[in-house]
């Protein structure tokens, strides 16, 4: 048998259950649970004493001179096969069938006891080591007001040491300070010491509690940024601009996190973060000018863009410079935001992830975030947990975000004991193991050494970081707001509070550090600085919301240094690239890979089409998608369950049946030389994943970014997203934007909740008016687009989707795009399309006219049905069995905003005769009836009564009950196509 398998075979006899650790090729030892010693009971080898024991053993192996000699004494007589309770003896038991020679004399008994002391004692300091570090932030002092338990809790461990008659506690006295212990291998404390005296270690134990004092020096200049609150309080005192006293010091920890990270190799910064001290951020971190921030508090000042603006606190900004610590290029976005707190936190993600996608920056060495929260919204909002879930997905990570929370201890009005039911503010980031590193924010020695070792370790370890950031708000919410109403002991200390500049500088000048002439000297300078600026900045009497956009899109919106034309090419393509599309996607790519026989019929059904000339829904996304690919346009497919498709149609990813883990995305084997694809299934969240695609769609107009709801009414938990950057983006920061929201709609008896994609809601939310008709010089469909906030279309066949899609990319500018998708068309056999209206040539049509007989003789024609999406369906098949097709004609409308008057009064002219009817399957009070109600009028100008046929008002978007869904769907046909009593509502 060999030395190590005895060793292994002994410690297992003698109660020790053998383990393989990782790092070393040996035996490690545990106690096992279901062995009872015949000898002294060991309490020692339980619970987390275990490992202590096992790093011993591992020292030891290397060499008994690593470990104290009473371990050496215990190793050698348990590896000889002495059980644990006897392995104190200074003899080992005899194996060889002979009598076991025993200690028996006093003398040595008690050489016995004090050996196994020595045990104890090492324990005990062990247990004292992780009592710090586990409980130790209870008795750290984090509030600079000195007057909250910035966990919430007052309670203090009686087992930390603070006075030496706490030692008992551990089964120490006075008399074991001077002796030297074997420190763990799970404390830093020893530096490079193995070993430490119990006092030295106490003291490094106390000092560690408090953040490592004094450990890094914090330049002047850097506190001095701080002034920058001052200088706004004295020219502007009565305006809102929620100034960051109280925490001035985060200013230098955000550098300090920059400094550190470019250092270690990073060339872009994407930020964001709230209101508070948002200002003070742009001029002294991102570097925006002075001038350019003074000028905003001017009430004359003119806005030069088009759009709404927005308040000076929300605006975000890009910058590129050199970075004065490292002489390195960085680049600096702060994004913009709305009011809603937490919720830039996804899209400062995505748009990270994008940065790092295009520049090939995988492990995230190039590209990083840095997030800074309230403490009250970080506990709060629901936005964050979601977005700390997308931390460690393939195709979400950022790999590593540094969070720094601005903990002013209060929520406007609400105590922390109001706000949250966890004992810290930060305790959502314990959900992914995130370091937290709670600090007072009156000491910057301790805020800078902890910003230093936040910054290694997101550039280390690729991981998400917190900081804690404890401080408290010199004013209120903001600087209008009373606090004293709510908070009066809180503010009356805040009152007697010493800034942090003044209490710094004074500890430095009592140190030497620096001499009071040159603090006042620094001061000095900074003031005149904003001085000049502020003089300066009178002379702006225009605002370019344009000079403050976070993702600049060099070159996309000029051609040789002139604006694009207004214009669309065709989206169609060459027959052949759709014949090519179409066999790829009916085909594995890899060899020896196993599909679903299901899929198999699927792939057979997708051939039969291509080789027939036709695509339904799934293949007609194929097109697009490929087709863009090859024009080298990313294309990125995110949303719930996406890859196969909620409704079992895309199958974007194969699945080998055999190997498990093995896929194949068919799209990314199209050409030798394309884009690249990305597919993926997103975690069970609306928010977080909307506003992560929204921010990745940011970073550049040459990718098709789209999110699919896996039905389109669960877009609703999405909502502060849509309206607060999809429908406005663009109007309160010169944004464009180009998602694609993919939304399931239709009403098909499957209930309230899976039926409708709220489509009244979007169209309240567009911003073309209703009473005008539109007036343009050039192409009158792309000007209109270019004029709105957003796109929303509901296409009736997969030929228009194709277009749509690619119309998307070649547009000269970006807007949102909102499709309604379907569900039963997706394998509905009329629901297909020809080659012929997707090849060169083609185009997305926004309105179908009426092709067929009533067509062909419009004067004849009784009645116009208006419609859009799935319910035309359902409208030819009834026309047909009531043989109406010469007397009824049925348009559609595809693109439903902008409204496409022009083309819609053509229709209305050329059936002269005719009652016009909108007919739609969604409630009066829902769907699209009352956007159209008024434009119709316009086009018509009040000349021809307009009739709706349809649903009657309800609250529910559906009903649950199948027969309620059928008989009110033949109420409404019958209506529809009722030309003797019509009994229509008028418009």
């Amino acid at each position: 048998m060999s030395h190590w398998r005895l060793i292994a075979t002994t410690l297992k006899r003698n109660g020790i259950c053998s383990l393989t650790k990782k790092n070393v090729n040996r035996k490690a030892f545990l106690p096992c649970r279901n062995y009872v010693s015949p000898g002294a009971t060991e309490p020692f080898l339980s619970g987390s004493n275990s490992s202590y024991v096992e790093e011993m053993y591992y020292a030891w192996l290397e060499n008994p001179k690593n470990v104290h000699k009473s371990w050496d004494l215990f190793f050698r007589n348990t590896t000889a096969g002495t059980v644990p309770g006897q392995a104190f003896q200074s003899q080992l038991p005899d194996f060889s069938g002979g009598k076991t020679s025993l200690i028996q004399s006093h003398g040595l008994t008690k050489s016995l006891g004090k050996a196994e002391k020595l045990v104890e004692d090492h324990l005990a300091v062990q247990s004292l080591i992780r009592a710090y570090q586990i409980r130790g932030h209870h008795v750290a002092q984090l509030d600079p007001l000195g007057i909250l338990d910035a966990d919430l809790d007052s309670f203090v461990p009686s087992d930390l040491i603070t006075t030496i008659d706490k030692l008992g506690f551990y089964g120490l006295y006075e008399s074991d300070l001077d002796k030297v212990f074997q420190l763990p291998t799970t404390t830093f404390i020893g530096g490079n010491e193995s070993m430490l005296s119990l006092r030295e270690i106490i003291r490094r134990l106390e000092i560690l509690r408090s953040l490592f004092h004094r450990v890094a020096v914090v330049k002047v200049e850097a506190l001095v940024d701080g002034r920058f609150e001052d200088f706004l309080a004295r020219k502007w005192s009565s305006e809102k601009r929620f100034g960051l006293e109280g925490c001035e010091v985060m200013i230098p920890a955000l550098k300090t996190i920059i400094d550190k990270s470019s250092e270690m190799g990073i060339e872009y910064v994407i930020m964001g973060m709230p209101h508070r001290g948002r200002l003070n951020v742009l001029a002294n971190v991102i570097r925006k000018e002075l001038e350019q921030i003074f000028c905003q508090f001017d009430p004359k000042l003119e806005a030069a863009d088009e759009g709404s603006g927005d308040v000076k606190y929300h605006l975000g900004m890009y910058h590129e410079r050199i970075n004065r610590a490292t002489n390195k290029k960085i680049t600096l976005s702060l994004v913009a935001n709305p009011s809603h707190l937490e919720a830039v936190d996804p899209v400062v993600q995505g748009k990270t992830k994008a940065e790092q996608f295009y520049r090939g920056d995988t492990e995230g060495k190039k590209v990083m975030s840095i997030l800074v929260h309230g403490d009250a919204a970080f506990a709060g909002q629901g936005v964050v947990y979601e977005t700390f879930h997308l931390s460690d997905l393939p195709s979400y990570t950022t790999n590593g975000t540094i969070h720094v929370v601005v903990n002013n201890q209060i929520g406007f009005t609400t105590d922390p004991r109001m706000a949250r039911s966890s004992p810290y503010p930060t305790d959502v980031a314990r959900v992914v193991n995130a370091p937290i590193f709670h600090v007072n924010a009156d000491d910057p020695e301790a805020v800078m050494y902890v910003c230093n070792v936040a910054a290694e370790w997101r550039n280390t370890f690729n991981k998400d970081v917190v900081i804690d950031l404890v401080c408290y708000r010199r004013r209120g919410h903001n600087e209008m707001d009373e606090p004293m109403f709510t908070q009066p002991l809180m503010y009356k200390q805040i009152q007697k509070q010493v800034p942090v500049l003044k209490k710094y500088a004074d500890k430095l000048i009592a140190d030497g550090t620096v001499t009071l002439q040159e603090f006042e000297e620094e001061v000095a300078d900074y003031d005149k600085i904003c001085e000049e600026a502020y003089a300066r900045s009178k002379d702006n009497k225009i605002l370019h919301i344009k000079h403050w956009l976070d993702s600049p899109w060099p070159g996309f919106f000029n051609v040789d240094g002139e604006p694009k034309s207004m214009t669309c090419p065709p989206t169609g393509i060459s027959e052949g690239m759709l014949t090519h599309i179409g066999n790829v996607a009916s085909s594995v790519p890899l060899e020896g890979f196993k599909i679903h026989g299901g899929l198999s019929r699927i792939l057979k059904g997708r051939l039969e089409m291509t080789n027939n000339r036709v695509v339904d829904w799934a293949l007609g996304e194929y097109m697009a998608f490929g087709s863009l690919l090859k024009e080298g346009i990313h294309v990125r497919l995110s949303g719930q369950d996406v890859e196969r498709g909620t409704f079992s149609h895309r199958h974007h990813v194969l699945h080998d049946q055999d190997v498990d883990k093995r896929t194949c995305v068919p799209m990314n084997h199209l050409w030798e030389q394309q884009a690249p694809y990305t597919v993926c299934n997103s975690s069970l969240s609306e928010y977080g994943v909307l506003g992560f695609e929204l921010g990745f769609a940011m970073a550049s107009p040459n990718a098709l970014v789209c999110w699919e709801a896996q039905f389109g009414d669960f877009h609703n938990t999405a909502q502060c997203i849509i309206d607060q950057f999809i429908s406005s983006g663009q109007a309160k920061w010169v944004r464009h934007n180009g998602i694609v929201l993919l939304l399931p709609h239709g009403m098909e008896g499957m209930g309230p909740e899976h039926s409708s994609a709220r489509p009244e809601r979007f169209l309240q939310m567009n911003n073309d008016d209703s009473d005008a008709f539109p007036q343009f010089d050039g192409d009158f469909e792309v000007s209109q687009l270019y004029d709105c906030n957003w796109i929303v279309v509901n296409c009736s066949t997969p030929a228009n989707y194709f277009h749509v899609l690619r119309r998307q990319i070649l547009l000269p500018f970006r807007k949102p795009l909102i499709i309604f998708t379907p569900k039963s068309l997706l394998r509905l056999p009329e629901a297909k399309s020809s080659f012929d209206e997707m090849v060169s040539g083609t185009s997305f049509r926004r309105v179908i006219a009426e092709e067929g007989p009533a067509a062909e003789t419009p004067g004849e024609v009784k009645r116009v049905i208006f419609c859009t999406g799935k319910v035309y369906y359902d409208l030819i098949k009834e026309r047909k069995n009531q043989d109406l097709e010469k007397e009824v004609a049925i348009t559609r409308l595809e693109q439903i905003s902008p409204f496409p008057f022009d083309l819609l009064k053509v229709e209305m002219e050329k059936y002269p005769q005719a009652d016009l009817v909108w007919c739609q399957e969604e409630h009066k009070n829902m769907g699209y009836y009352d956007y159209v109600k008024p434009r119709f009028r316009t086009i018509v100008n009040h000349t021809r009564p307009i009739w709706y046929v349809g649903r009657e008002p309800a609250a529910a978007p559906a009903t649950g009950n199948k027969n309620a869904h059928l008989v009110s769907l033949r109420r409404f046909l019958d209506t529809a196509f009722n030309l003797e009593a019509f009994e229509g509502k008028m418009f």
